[in-house]
């Protein structure tokens, strides 16, 4: 199914904005299923915007505002990337209760999950607290978040990875390693606030999306990392009003004997689900792209860092932006987000 590889990395490739001219095309966005993969642009190439985090993570584009939001962890802090000039604010929340993932609602108000729990951020300045307990106990450590058109609803993961890195979440009180309550995906009810588990298949629910017709919900298992019977796989829902149903593995992350841990996608208007992974070297970590229907992987996006995150941006959203390990990178394709960031 191979159409095209990337050739034999030289020397270390300088992503920078000062870096000499790339040729065209970027060997490092490979084609691996020409008849489905159509995103690759001839005259375009990777970029890195930004370097200096110690993990970037949870890039959510707001289009009133045209900038980028993004975490870093372990820094406790946000970033802001406009798009109009390039400049980055190094400080645009500090303190940020350690956030993860972020995206905005449909009303332009930034939601973020902090480290022990779901917040918005209100036109006024105010922070509503959206969801910090579920079934009477609180919550691991919220990780990625997206909002429902229709309802308003906000759907979140829940992993748990704070037990082990003290800066993604929280230990229970007696010091266990292991999280609060069983790793599962939520739904916050936008009229009632209820706060409701829709799905625990996954033994660590990461990154989430909704398809284009939101009639699917993609969940990215990383479980792998303290499940030793876990696999690195993309779980597909179907989503009927406000249940999951039909839950099974759509996307197996192997890729020629070689398998990473997939971290957050998004999805494209043709329906393709792309995934940032890592934690395997070169020629794997970046952006991994897959097709709908089978779960086939058409095409990547290597990067010389493992990614964690990725969103849609840009005037004509077709500007992808992917948060990898210390820095932020974009590249223009020849398709569009799907959904608001």
């Amino acid at each position: 199914m191979t159409n095209e590889l990337r050739p034999p990395r030289g020397p270390a490739r300088d992503f920078g904005p000062n870096a000499p001219p790339q040729r065209y095309p970027d060997p490092d966005i490979v084609v691996i299923d020409r008849k489905r993969f159509k995103a690759k642009v001839g005259n375009t190439s990777i970029k890195r915007l930004y370097t200096g985090c110690l993990w970037a993570e949870g890039p959510a584009w707001n289009a009133q505002g045209q900038y980028l939001v993004w975490s870093d962890i372990p820094n406790n802090r946000q970033l802001l990337y406009l798009e109009g000039d390039g400049h980055v604010s190094e400080q645009f929340r500090k303190p940020t209760n350690e956030a993860n993932g972020n995206t905005f609602d449909f009303q332009g108000r930034q939601i973020t999950c902090e480290r022990t729990r779901v917040v918005r951020f209100e036109h006024n300045g105010s922070v509503t607290v959206l969801a910090e307990h579920a079934g009477g106990k609180p919550l691991n450590s919220p990780n990625d978040v997206v909002v429902h058109p229709n309802d308003g609803s906000i759907w979140f993961t829940d992993p748990g990875y704070g037990a082990i890195v003290l800066y993604e979440g929280q230990r229970t009180t007696d010091g266990s390693v292991q999280p609060y309550q069983k790793e599962a995906v939520y739904r916050v009810d936008a009229q009632t606030g209820e706060v409701r588990k829709v799905a625990d298949e996954a033994f660590k629910p990461n990154g989430i999306a909704f398809s284009p017709d939101y009639k699917k919900v993609y969940i990215c298992d990383s479980g792998i990392t303290h499940y030793p019977q876990a696999r690195n796989v993309v779980w597909q829902y179907d989503l009927n009003g406000d249940k999951l149903s039909n839950p099974r593995p759509l996307i197996d992350m192997a890729l020629n004997g070689r398998s990473g841990f997939p971290d957050g996608l998004r999805v494209d208007t043709e329906g393709n689900i792309w995934v940032g992974a890592g934690w395997v070297g070169e020629g794997y970590d970046g952006v991994q792209v897959f097709a709908p229907d089978d779960g086939q992987r058409i095409g990547q996006i290597c990067l010389p860092e493992c990614c964690a995150n990725l969103c849609f941006g840009g005037k004509k959203r077709n500007r992808l932006f992917m948060t990898a390990s210390q820095s932020l990178y974009a590249v223009y394709v020849e398709t569009q987000g799907a959904h608001n960031c």
